[in-house]
């Protein structure tokens, strides 16, 4: 347990170091026209301060990867808490060596506060060390799903640089097409903060909500038991044919559709109504202080980049990142599927999902190199498939219920 504690505490400490690296980059970008300081030496002095944050911190995380892997006895990816955290790890990885290649700071303005965001949203889930359930118990673990993660994470750089890229070329003087879907997209974004600062709040208030199903239902044995659902944020929506048992900081408003069975259902479609709320509430608030549309108050910060670099950057990540997301999210996830349960494809949600994102990608490429969409249109389909991305980690492993259902918010 020493080791697994030691993991927890480098976590905590990459953790702080990647929020302080995400603030310096901002300085780096947001301050180069202050008065009295030159433009291309404040932002090397701050990029180079926050690259070498971002560094420790990544070897801060590494030193919990081995420390919780050794601890464990299995690679940390077998829980949402610990997929999360490996997914925030291979983001920051990729980052690292876009870094060298290119030496462009404002690609850590980015990246770093998206690394943020996942590591933020990992720490919503249980921490806890369990033993692997037994179709777990197998090396394709460590295969498949650190590939995976490793794809995506190279996927979120190229998201990063199409979003840049977009914020860079798009008129924000006009109201058109292009800045309000921009908008959408920065308030997805803000969503996944949302749940985030939701969740974290009010884990540490300790007010749960706790329903009991009126119907039995069967338990892991196999018996027919009354089951409790516990709701960690305020219920907006109770479970179907189910009473309060000990009440929350507010009632349901209504019950949720009879076809969502089971006590998770109507919790995880509590997680998510709250997740748009906060999300809308968030974006809302920031429009209101700053009085315009976010993508022109971060355009300032992108001025004098090179598009056509953002858009090689982007295209660089997604080209390297795609045929690994294939091998660990396709080609080993249907090798150990065939090890695990007898068959190479199940149409599980999260399969179909990953399915989903695969033949985007594949299309982006496709498109891309065939038919010459570069550009504002590359960068349109690199942002859309980090979207659907995040929709398969929030969405889908929180509402829809599958074999690769282990999210407990």
């Amino acid at each position: 347990m020493q080791l697994i504690q030691l993991s927890d505490w480098l976590l905590d400490i990459a953790f702080v170091l990647y929020v302080i690296s995400s603030i310096v980059f901002v300085v780096a970008m947001t301050g180069k026209n202050w008065a009295g300081r030159d433009p291309k030496q404040h932002e090397k002095r701050f990029g180079t301060i926050a690259y070498r944050l971002a560094v420790v911190g990544f070897i801060a995380q590494t030193g919990y990867v081995i420390a919780r892997w050794i601890g464990g006895g299995h690679s940390p990816t077998s829980n949402m808490f610990e997929f999360m955290a490996f997914l925030d790890y291979c983001i920051i990885l990729a980052y690292l060596i876009i870094y060298r290649i290119y030496k462009l700071n404002v690609i850590g303005a980015f990246v770093l506060p998206l690394g943020v965001i996942m590591l933020a949203y990992s720490y919503v889930f249980p921490k806890d060390v369990t033993p692997l359930i037994p179709s777990l118990q197998s090396y394709w673990l460590h295969i498949h799903v650190t590939t995976a993660a490793l794809g995506e994470g190279i996927l979120a750089v190229g998201f990063a640089a199409g979003l840049m890229y977009l914020i860079r070329t798009v008129p924000q003087h006009v109201s058109t097409k292009s800045t309000k879907w921009l908008e959408v997209v920065l308030a997805v974004v803000l969503m996944l903060v949302g749940f985030i600062l939701m969740e974290s709040t009010f884990a540490r208030m300790d007010q749960k909500t706790v329903f009991e199903m009126n119907q039995p239902q069967l338990n892991m044995l196999g018996q027919m038991e009354k089951v409790k659902a516990e709701y960690t944020m305020p219920a907006l929506v109770a479970p179907a044919d189910s009473t309060i048992i000990k009440a929350g900081p507010m009632s349901p408003l209504f019950s949720a559709p009879s076809w969502m069975e089971g006590k998770d259902a109507a919790r995880k479609l509590n997680t998510m109504l709250w997740s748009v709320i906060t999300g809308v509430i968030l974006y809302g608030g920031l429009r209101l202080i700053f009085r315009k549309r976010l993508g022109a108050v971060i355009q300032p910060s992108v001025d004098g980049i090179e598009p056509d670099l953002l858009d090689e950057i982007s295209y660089r990540a997604i080209s390297i990142g795609y045929p690994v997301f294939t091998l660990g999210a396709l080609i080993f996830a249907m090798i150990w599927a065939q090890e695990a349960w007898g068959r190479f494809w199940g149409w599980d949600p999260k399969e179909v999902w990953a399915l989903i994102v695969w033949l985007f990608y594949s299309a982006y490429l496709h498109l891309r190199l065939s038919r010459g969409w570069i550009g504002a249109k590359s960068a349109w389909m690199s942002v859309i498939g980090f979207v659907i991305i995040l929709i398969t980690l929030v969405v889908v492993n929180l509402v829809i219920a599958g074999l690769h259902s282990y999210a407990g918010v």
